[in-house]
């Protein structure tokens, strides 16, 4: 169930999608989504331009004034050798004051965790788009299932009228 990179998918204008965390949705209830900046090291950049990263695990942390991506496994580039990065550290989100206060007043609230959506490059730059998320219990998860099954039948059913 990892999240692997779309082989360069393109979202809105300008946008480089490098990976999705699809679980996410069916394991959690998003209620609303900021985008983060990385700080990121020059061998983490290049893994994450050919798609090496898995965010199946990954959940932002706030500690202190900051923001940190916690659990993001960037694969190691096998160019830089001995100067390349530790796949697995925490690694600092960029947000205005004003939003991280937001965020984590809301994250600190009982219940709420904050994951990673989604992760691409906008005009250059590797952002990530985080989700303000409450879990779901199983109950909840099979009746998601039920809803999107409903739904796609009665899709199904619209589109073979119109034939």
């Amino acid at each position: 169930m990892s999240a692997k990179g779309t082989g360069g998918a393109r979202g809105a204008e300008g946008e480089k999608i490098v990976a999705t965390n699809r679980r996410a949705r069916f394991d959690f209830s998003i209620e609303d989504s900021w985008e983060a900046g990385l700080v990121l090291t020059g061998s983490e950049v290049k893994s994450l331009r050919e798609g090496n990263v898995n965010l199946s695990d990954a959940y932002a942390l706030p500690r202190g004034d900051e923001l940190f991506l916690v659990n993001c496994r960037i694969g190691e580039y096998k160019q830089a050798a001995h100067f390349g990065h530790e796949p697995l550290r925490d690694r600092k989100l960029l947000m205005s004051r004003a939003e991280l206060d937001r965020v984590r007043g809301k994250v600190e609230q009982r219940g709420y965790t904050l994951v990673p959506l989604r992760l691409y490059f906008k005009g250059g730059w590797a952002k990530v788009e985080l989700g303000l998320a409450k879990g779901r219990a199983h109950e909840d998860r099979r009746h998601a299932i039920a809803e999107r099954e409903t739904k796609r039948e009665m899709d199904r059913a619209l589109s073979h009228r119109r034939r």
